[in-house]
């Protein structure tokens, strides 16, 4: 082992009795991590409240200025703090006018928040259309193409997909999306600390994410992106008091919006989770997102490499370069199957029909290999007909 990779598997204590391939659920928790929430918990015990106004809202606005560095976001006030993707997802939702644009397009791999927070806007007008992925791996351009026209408010969709792995060419997207006037919602749990990105040039209006993830920071904190001028038009009706102007003016009688992406935030942060997720976020820039991509595609091509020698249908590109680490793999039992891998120290997951695996950077080829060689006696062969 290389001493480079000594150093990444320090930060991760697991890695010491478990072969964990489940990063893109969520991501195990870092040494700095335990200790900026160590921290925290310090400074709940000794200064009670006092500690919001010397400490915490410091840090919130700071995990503010980390995340839009992290997205290529040009000003602060494009991100808003959201308790979670679903939370943002909402607020997202309760912008548009449904009575001139009813028609919001999704795909049927797209995670199921993004399809019912639209859904349940349908009694204010809106109707939500799924365009199909013909191989369950892709959901091509043109079929976005064809679904978008004058009548759409919104394409909400994945950067990418979460049971195959394969990158969206948002750029493209948006630019189909606004040539018809659509605005284009993106879905970037999947991607964001995965591989560099920028969200200014993509073109998007909105995008939302999480830290428990690539940039292992954790649950309890995620984020919205909100374009300058986009946000500053949007009238979410999914409102909390720390989404104004001056949240401790404490005003009950008046809703005055804070600037930006500020107004789709909601109530008290969970402090604990802006410690975890800035501890995250600061690990992947020592790292480097060109380092991260690079392990990657390295270790998940093993995978799926390997998988496919040995027989398995693979549900993700074969091609490392459009796919993040994501490996999917089908199986008639895929519960039962990761039991037997989380039996013998290999922790990955299960969705329906498929065992997914997800090294992150500090994973090895030599992991890799053994996670192979376990999954080789599990494969179940096709039955002919």
């Amino acid at each position: 082992m290389e001493a480079r990779e000594r150093a990444w598997r320090a930060e991760f204590p697991i890695t010491e009795r478990l072969n964990y391939l489940n990063n893109c659920s969520l991501t195990p928790l870092p040494r700095r991590g335990r200790e900026r929430v160590e921290r925290f918990l310090t400074e709940w015990t000794e200064q009670g409240g006092r500690a919001w106004y010397d400490h915490w809202i410091a840090e919130y606005e700071k995990l503010r200025t980390d995340i839009a560095n992290v997205l290529g976001a040009k000003h602060d006030d494009e991100i808003a703090i959201e308790p979670n993707v679903s939370a943002g997802l909402v607020g997202i939702a309760s912008t548009f006018d449904y009575t001139k644009r009813p028609k919001v397009v999704i795909s049927d791999l797209d995670f199921p928040t993004d399809g019912h927070a639209f859904l349940a806007v349908a009694p204010r007008g809106a109707q939500v259309e799924f365009v199909r992925s013909p191989d369950r791996v892709r959901v091509p351009l043109e079929l976005f193409e064809r679904a978008v026209d004058e009548r759409t408010a919104a394409v909400c969709t994945g950067h990418v997909y979460f049971t195959s792995g394969w990158r969206q060419d948002v750029e493209r997207l948006a630019e189909i999306c606004h040539r018809k006037g659509a605005a284009l919602v993106v879905d970037a749990y999947q991607s964001i600390g995965a591989f560099p990105f920028d969200v200014d040039i993509s073109g998007v209006d909105y995008l939302v994410g999480g830290t428990l993830k690539w940039l292992m920071g954790g649950p309890g904190i995620a984020f919205l992106y909100a374009r300058r001028e986009v946000a500053e038009r949007a009238q979410p009706s999914a409102v909390g008091w720390w989404g104004v102007a001056d949240p401790f003016a404490f005003d009950v009688e008046h809703l005055r919006p804070g600037e930006g992406a500020r107004r789709f935030e909601y109530g008290t942060p969970g402090v604990a989770a802006i410690y975890a997720a800035r501890a995250g976020i600061e690990l992947l820039n020592e790292i480097g997102i060109e380092t991260v991509r690079e392990r990657h595609q390295l270790l998940s091509q093993r995978l799926v490499d390997g998988a496919r020698e040995q027989g398995w249908k693979v549900r993700c590109p074969t091609d490392a370069r459009e796919r993040t680490a994501i490996v999917t793999l089908e199986h008639p039992d895929p519960e039962s199957a990761v039991t037997s891998l989380r039996a013998a120290g290999v922790i990955c997951d299960n969705r329906p029909g498929l065992i997914r695996l997800s090294p992150h950077y500090f994973n090895t080829l030599e992991e890799m290999d053994r996670a192979l060689a376990l999954l080789r006696p599990l494969r179940v062969a096709p039955v002919l007909a």
